[in-house]
């Protein structure tokens, strides 16, 4: 079994026999420095995270909207790049041994990279699936053959209006988890989760098996998450809102690197927002 697989095993069997969802925070790699991003991602998770999604900066990411495309900005600008990322990784896993550790990554850098070494260098670093959001599930297989050949989850999106043949490919080609979306469109909460829709999103994804589903662009607020696990979903993603949290105590903007102006202020806000964010999946 996964991280990701023993996580859902083990939610299920929280607060008295009842289960609870989890919450799973996406932080970028690199923002607005590798160090700071290490101290960052180490609050969020002993801030009651049960798993993460981390990005790896690209300069074209046209599946997030402003605050994330920022995220990757700053990083770039911060001097990050893919060998960085993976150093963060490595410095991650050995401080959290066991938490699921998702990646999202853009297309470019396994195309760059070739396949086979791509997923072997994530596997190696500590990450135990990876979502390429600009990969399809049509055009996925070479995708996920070298993946399962690394021993690294591949995870494909759900979009919230797929056609059956769709959601029924990323049923059957996801595993550890699957990333059903709340509405269309990008990553953000310029434009706030459709909360009213969720359980018709999560039971067209459900209908066709497969991993577990967690939901997210769009979830930024406790309340969010609360409608989220109600639906049906196993667990939230939240993106945007934790970015914003970190941008408002960055100081430097584009083409100069950023710096954290009071690290002890964003962990103390950011612990306060995850513990609300979690407390809400019970």
């Amino acid at each position: 079994m996964s991280r990701f697989d023993d996580l859902f095993a083990r939610l299920t069997q929280r607060n008295d026999g009842k289960g609870e969802g989890a919450f799973v925070p996406f932080i970028m790699l690199g923002d607005p420095t590798p160090e700071d991003a290490v101290e960052i991602i180490s609050a969020a998770v002993e801030a009651g995270a049960d798993a993460l999604e981390l990005g790896v900066p690209f300069s074209d990411p046209v599946a997030d909207g402003p605050t994330i495309q920022k995220a990757h900005i700053r990083a770039l600008d911060g001097g990050s790049t893919v060998a960085s990322s993976l150093d963060q990784l490595r410095e991650i896993r050995r401080r959290f041994p066991d938490i699921p550790i998702g990646m999202l990554i853009y297309a470019n850098v396994p195309y760059v990279r070739g396949l086979e070494s791509f997923y072997a260098e994530f596997a190696e670093a500590g990450a135990d699936a990876i979502l390429i959001p600009d990969v399809p599930v049509r055009e996925g297989a070479p995708f996920s053959e070298a993946a399962i050949n690394a021993g690294i989850d591949p995870v494909y999106i759900a979009p919230a209006q797929a056609r059956p043949e769709i959601l029924e490919g990323v049923a059957a080609h996801s595993r550890g988890y699957i990333y059903a979306i709340s509405r269309d469109g990008v990553t953000g909460t310029e434009r706030e989760s459709q909360t009213t829709g969720l359980r018709e999103v999560v039971d067209n994804v459900k209908s066709y098996g497969g991993a577990p589903t967690l939901l997210g662009f769009g979830i930024s607020t406790p309340e969010h998450v609360r409608d989220a696990i109600d639906a049906g979903a196993a667990g939230a993603i939240t993106g945007s809102a934790i970015t914003k949290i970190i941008d408002a105590y960055v100081e430097g903007t584009h083409p100069n690197p950023g710096r954290i102006t009071d690290m002890d202020a964003l962990k103390e806000e950011l612990t306060e927002y995850i513990s609300a964010m979690k407390a809400a999946t019970r």
